[in-house]
Formats: C-alpha cells, structure tokens, sequence
C-alpha cells in the first residue's frame, strides 16, 4: 500500500503536460515583452552609456552622447552580429544581464554545477517545440571555489555494482568521448576536455575477492568491458606493482579515464547560454508555496505543497528577487539537504512520509598532488587500492593525484577547505608506499579539499520529483560520482519534467521514496 501511495507524487508536476505557474498561469511558451522569453531582448541599462571624446577644448570632459549617425552605424554592426550567430550562436546578448533574475521562469534549477547544467542542457535539448521552456540556473558560488566540480580529480569508470550506476556512466563517457556532437557552439572553437583514455585497476584481497567477481559479472552483462587478473597477471602487466595482500584485480578495458572537469563545467555553461538558458548569481533564501491535505491509501493523511516563487537574495545585496516558477530542480550539491528544507521536506513528524529528511550533507574531501621521478610512467592506470587509497598520473612529468577517504570516526570539519597534510601522512601515504614502492620517495607538492554531496542513506544518486513537495525536482547525493554521471542524470531528469518517467535508463531506485521505505541503493565500490 504504502508503495501505491508514493506512485501519485511521479505524476505531477510535469512540464510536458503543461503545468503552470502562480495563480494558475502556464509560461510554457510565452513570448512576454521586456525581458521576455524568445525573441525578446531588451538591453541592460548599462547598455545606455553616456560617451566621452578628446578635444583640444573639452579634454577628457563629456561632450554629449553619440552622434545619431554613430548610433546607426553600432546598431547596424549589433544587428549584423547578431544575425551571424542566432539563434544557436556562442554570443548570447543574455550574457551582460546574468546577474539579474527574471520576474517568471518555467524551471528554477538551483546549483549551476555540472549536474544543474545538464539538467538545463537536456531541458533545452529534448524541449517540444524549441524554445518553449524557459530556465534560470541559480547559483551563489559564481567563481565555483567550494565547488565539487572544480575540484575533482576527473575520473569516470563503469566499474559499479549496481546496474543503474553502470548504464549511467556508459552513457556518460559516450557524451564525453563525442562532447562536441552535444556541445559544440557556432563560431566558437572546439571543446578540449583533455580527455585521457586509461583503465580502471581495482585491487582486491582475499576477503573482497568474491564480491569482485560478482561486480564484474554484473558489470559485463550491462556492456562494460572489465577483464579480471590474477597477482602474477597483475605483475606482468604492472610490474612497479607490489602484488602483496591481493588476491584480484579488476581492469578496465575501456570507456574509462579521467578529464578536465574545469572545462566540462564551461562547455556546459557555454553551450547552455547559446541555448537560452538564463544565470543568475545569487543565493535561494526561501520558497513560497501552498497546500493541501490528502490520505495515502493506508490512510495517513499527508500535506502537498507546490512551490510557486523562489527568493533569490542577490550577489552583494540584502535584496531578494521574487522569481515565480513552475518548476524547481534542486542540484544544489553538498547543500541540497539545505534546499530541500527549505521548501518543507523532512517538516513532519518523525518516521512519516512527510517527516523524512533529504540524507545529504557537506563532507570534505583531500586530494594531493605529489611528484615521484621514479614513479610507475605514462601506463599508469586509475588505481584504487584494496585500503581504499587511490592514485592516477597527473600530465606527463611524474607527476600523481591522489587521496582516500576518511572513516566515519575520521571525518574532518567541512566548515572550512584547509588541508590537513598529516591525514596525507598517517592515512595515504603508508598504504601507496606498500602497493608502489617508488613512492616511497614521492615529494607532495600541492593539495587541496573539495566536498562530497554525501548520501548519508546509501551513497547513491537522489533522481526525481519529492512524493509530496510535488514540484520539486532531485539531482544530488553522488556521493563523490555525480560529475561522471552528470550527462546521463541530467537526461534522465529531463525525461521525468517532460515526459513524466523515465524513458532511457530507469533510476526507480534512485528515487526520494526509498529513504521512507528503508530500501537502499546497495553499491559496493563507492571511493
């Protein structure tokens, strides 16, 4: 019963069968006058700009504004500019007002990370007809310096244990393997992710062996390429190895790797703004919505909300902007258990539907890089020791990147971004130098920490709509994958606003429902 409860919440909110804003009025293609949705460009008032000339009489003073032949020739330059480019160009005259929210928005996507960004690309990509939703991407950290994205070390690998993780990231390195079928812009110059195509090695010992096994034969059946090694494979291969303690190995054949995530996260933004995709730099400060009761089918009664208006405070301002909207994706990361509370998820009484938390918090994360002459060379795979250390090459002068996470009893405050290097010393370092014996001599030269949107539930995805706040959107709690998967959630979270389920890869079980029914997402090889 209780499952057949949830089901109603999946149903609504779908901008595909035309939901509608505040007061019962649909944005979807609506053509509005200033600031208005397509075709509809109103210069900022910085635009408007009072000209000054040198003249032997009026040095450096202003003199009046451009002369009415000037203004014809600019405006005529201006139009001829933007001919050459639109509708699908690079220069997005949009660009100069980023900063300042609209009045209306169909989806209000909350964090413009890499997850967010998809969202909006798949949005605007699979949209009927073309032009007919308009986004705003929020996002507080507009120079992305605590964010997950830009700090990351890049990997993506199909190496899971659930089937879901594995579909999403073949899609995944298939996007990014061919960015430029997605994301190229016209007359703007390719995008070079810095793609680096090299094998995942898992190491296991003898206790984890089985379940290794296991994982690959799942990992098989969905298309992933994985042979398994024994120790003495496992030296010929990679003979600066030391093979100690492992029992197998698992390898990456292909679609495995790691990039630039830097770059991935401006091809996004660049190709998004081409597409109509709206920014705003700024914080979500509150939701405002309304409310009805109703009864699940086992009869507990439960309240609905839809939210109507977002509040955005600005960038460098105690002033907020009312944003009305249909539709809110929260993607907001390592905060979006912040979100959620704010639009009244988790408002209830303990054990209840209506009482569960979104399980996703800020934990910290070191990566260090460190420099080893001697060190295993350009073969390098994407190693993750059996210890849970892992490493990979950094560029071509020997140099790696490398880390492990904490145990629950070490988690370090995510109050702050400092390094503890003596975590590098006591934790990372031991357990490198035995796998790799060269790196007994390895030099750390940089370091820094970066977040996880940690799923405290199960270390899994949240994909899809809240069962009760039913205009609000899940794509958060990666847990240290979502920048892998991102182009394959944000499809999928498309799919769910227009179409109202799922259609290329089924993520039920990445649902919000699961943290109320107590059934986890069990993923063996979360790093």
């Amino acid at each position: 019963m209780l499952r057949r409860a949830l089901q109603p919440g999946l149903s609504r909110g779908v901008l595909g069968r035309g939901l509608g804003t505040h007061r019962g009025r649909s944005t979807l293609g609506k053509v509005e006058g200033s600031g208005g949705y397509r075709g509809s460009w109103v210069a900022p008032v910085s635009s408007y700009v009072t000209f000054r000339t040198r003249d032997p009489t009026h040095d450096g003073k202003t003199v009046g504004r451009l002369g009415e032949g000037d203004q014809n020739g600019k405006v005529s330059e201006i139009k001829k500019k933007i001919q050459s480019v639109l509708p699908r160009g690079a220069w997005n005259p949009l660009r100069d007002t980023s900063y300042l929210p609209p009045e209306h928005s169909d989806v209000v996507i909350v964090g413009g990370g890499v997850i967010g960004l998809s969202v909006a690309y798949w949005l605007k990509r699979l949209e009927k007809p073309q032009g007919a939703i308009r986004v705003l991407v929020v996002e507080r950290d507009h120079m992305y310096s605590q964010a997950s994205t830009a700090l990351s070390v890049g990997g993506i690998r199909q190496q899971f244990s659930v089937p879901e993780n594995i579909q999403l990231s073949l899609f995944s390195v298939e996007f990014l393997r061919n960015i430029n079928e997605y994301l190229a812009v016209v007359d703007d110059p390719p995008l070079d992710i810095q793609f680096n195509p090299s094998g995942y090695l898992l190491l296991a010992s003898e206790k984890g062996a089985a379940v290794m096994e296991s994982n690959v034969k799942v990992q098989r059946q969905e298309g992933a390429k994985v042979c398994l090694m024994s120790p003495e494979q496992l030296r010929n291969k990679f003979p600066w190895i030391n093979t100690e303690g492992v029992a197998l190995a698992s390898y990456g054949m292909e679609h495995e790797g790691w990039f630039d995530p830097w770059c991935l996260l401006q091809g996004l933004r660049r190709k998004v703004q081409s597409m109509g995709v709206l920014f705003c730099h700024g914080e979500v400060t509150r939701f405002v919505s309304s409310s009805s009761h109703t009864e699940t089918t086992s009869g507990e009664e439960v309240t609905l909300r839809r939210i109507h208006e977002v509040h955005v405070k600005m960038d460098r301002s105690l002033e907020y902007q009312p944003v009305e909207c249909a539709l809110v994706i929260n993607a907001a990361g390592a905060w979006s258990g912040q979100i959620a509370e704010l639009a009244g998820v988790g408002k209830g009484p303990p054990g209840t539907l209506q009482g569960t938390q979104l399980p996703v918090e800020l934990r910290k994360r070191y990566v260090y890089l460190w420099h080893c002459p001697q060190g295993p060379g350009l073969e390098t795979p994407f190693v993750i020791d059996a210890s849970g250390a892992y490493f990979r090459r950094e560029g071509l002068g020997n140099n790696y990147l490398g880390g492990c996470s904490p145990t629950e009893e070490e988690e370090p405050d995510p109050g702050n971004l400092e390094v503890d290097h003596d975590f590098f010393q006591d934790k990372v370092w031991p357990p490198l130098a035995q796998r790799v014996p060269a790196f007994e001599t390895l030099k750390v030269r940089s370091a820094w920490a970066g977040y996880y949107d940690y799923n405290t539930f199960d270390q899994n995805g949240v994909v899809g709509p809240h069962p009760l706040v039913v205009n609000m959107y899940f794509a958060t709690g990666f847990s240290g994958h979502g920048l892998q998967q991102a182009p394959a959630v944000g499809r999928a979270v498309a799919e769910m606003v227009l179409d109202g389920h799922f259609r290329t890869i089924n993520l039920s079980p990445f649902l919000f429902n699961r943290f109320y029914l107590g059934e986890k997402v069990q993923e063996h090889n979360i790093i």
